[in-house]
């Protein structure tokens, strides 16, 4: 299948044959759908909380002790997707014909002093002509300005404020981080994945506001920007499943996908991370809201931690598996892992068994996962499914892991009540203080395929398991609601007209 040049085109991506012929082969076999049970919903599967319970996560957070806590932001990739209809109404408006008053492009054009990236000098005074729209889309998407169809989402300024300040993503992730991620001495980690070509704005993005932002709020930070890994990338085929050859007869490789990330998870080192992707922010007027419920969030993934130590250590203390003690402990665990973690257990053969069963449960990494009323925001949902070993799990899905061809299945998702916002936080030590090895809770039949197209070439990518879905798949799960106020996302330009990021 390989000539020699191939294999060294794979090593030199420090990846490997092996690797790759597994990576075919997943696109001959596909993926197995999700087995769903029921989507989680506040009867079962999603905490709600009252003020007083919110109150009390908020105060257990700021009260636990943690081997380092940081905030990781997943921002690789340019913002293509976010112009991408503004790229549209560019090609219509340099043919020779004007955009539809209803397009996104129009719309645009006639918003341009709304964005935070408006300036007069720039743009010039708005006016209604094709010609003012094409070179605001111009100045907007090409080196002829801004160049932002070219950059990624997070060197993009977000938000205006009343003192003129203006702020990028990025900037608005720095306010958030010295608020609930705050350490003891006054400073604040961030790890952002970003592409190795966009360091250089990222880090002129950093020193236009770090010096500002420490004397500001009295916070020190520490900035880690880091790289998906090449060797992560996956083969692409043809729509026969052939490996596809670009026209000067290489492979072609493409990145996998934000799953690609739990290699970037893995490497870090504090005990305690909160995610949240690079364009979830919102105007800081939001930030009491946003930092409560991530403060809950924390707190809600301390005690999930704390009680499942305490399992743990109790589990170590029993002397018989059979033992009466032993017995009412493992009730206890079930009870627990039931009601709280939607985990239900097979029977298991006797009592040592049903020991290792429930230690291999509880001894793996945890996740809090905040979760939004359905409003029709894009976002995976929180769902109840069938494990392989016969247990069930909570878990976040994205709906091409679900089988719309069964009736069941559709049912599920129809009743379905809330969303992911990809607002995550993680405890990634055991209960002896080490690391996970996260890669060791990674679902690999929980991957994607999707089309695409290389020089009007149809091809199929190969997505490793996502990082809040099949990366995560074998972690212990909570699902808490939030406020839809704490989701923000810019999906889009024109989101940017959203009152969130409106002064």
């Amino acid at each position: 299948m390989f000539q020699e040049k191939d294999i060294r085109q794979i090593e030199a991506k420090g990846s490997s044959v092996r690797n790759v012929e597994e990576q075919i082969e997943r696109f001959r076999k596909g993926f197995p759908w999700m087995r769903i049970v029921a989507p989680a919903t506040p009867d079962r599967g999603i905490a709600v909380l009252d003020d007083a319970a919110a109150d009390a996560a908020v105060a257990y957070y700021e009260g636990a002790e943690m081997d380092g806590k940081c905030k990781f932001v997943p921002a690789s990739g340019a913002a293509s997707r976010m112009f991408k209809d503004l790229f549209s109404g560019l090609e219509t408006l340099r043919a020779g014909e004007d955009v539809r008053p209803d397009s996104a492009a129009a719309r645009f054009a006639a918003h341009i002093r709304d964005f935070a990236f408006y300036c007069a000098e720039l743009f010039g005074e708005p006016e209604d002509s094709a010609a003012y729209r094409k070179s605001v889309l111009e100045k907007t998407l090409t080196e002829a300005g801004l160049n932002y169809g070219a950059k990624p989402k997070g060197v993009i300024r977000f938000h205006r404020y009343p003192d003129g300040e203006t702020r990028t993503a990025f900037a608005e992730h720095l306010v958030e981080a010295q608020d609930y991620m705050r350490n003891p001495d006054g400073s604040a980690n961030i790890v952002v994945t970003i592409s190795p070509e966009h360091r250089h704005l990222f880090e002129e993005a950093l020193d236009e506001v770090k010096a500002m932002y420490e004397q500001r709020y009295g916070v020190r930070y520490n900035i880690t920007f880091t790289f998906q890994d090449k060797a992560t990338d996956t083969v692409a085929v043809d729509v026969e499943n052939r490996p596809f050859r670009t026209e000067k007869e290489e492979l072609l490789f493409r990145p996998a996908g934000h799953g690609a990330l739990i290699y970037n998870l893995n490497n870090l080192k504090e005990e305690v991370v909160s995610i949240k992707n690079i364009d979830n922010v919102s105007n800081e007027r939001l930030l009491p809201v946003t930092a409560r419920y991530k403060k809950v969030l924390l707190g809600k993934c301390l005690e999930l931690r704390d009680r499942i130590h305490g399992y743990l250590r109790e589990l170590d203390a029993c002397t018989s598996p059979c033992s009466d003690e032993c017995r009412s402990l493992c009730d206890r665990i079930e009870d627990f892992l039931d009601k709280e973690l939607c985990i239900s257990l097979p029977e298991a053969a006797d009592c040592a068994s049903r020991v290792a069963m429930l230690r291999r449960k509880l001894d793996r990494p945890i996740r809090v996962c905040g979760m939004v009323k359905n409003q029709g925001e894009p976002g995976g949902g929180p769902f109840i499914i069938a494990e392989k070993d016969g247990s069930t799990s909570l878990q976040i899905l994205e709906s091409v892991q679900i089988n719309m061809a069964d009736e069941h299945a559709r049912a599920a998702l129809a009743s379905a009540t809330h969303f992911n916002p990809v607002d995550i936080v993680c405890c990634l030590h055991d209960y002896k203080g080490q690391s996970f090895n996260l890669l060791e809770h990674v679902d690999h039949d929980a991957g994607f395929i999707s089309s695409k197209s290389y020089q009007g070439r149809e091809l199929k990518a190969l997505e490793l398991p996502g990082l809040w879905n099949g990366s995560m798949s074998d972690w212990n799960t909570l699902f808490v609601e939030v406020p839809l106020e704490t989701f923000n996302p810019v999906k889009v330009v024109l989101d940017l007209l959203r009152p969130a990021h409106q002064a």
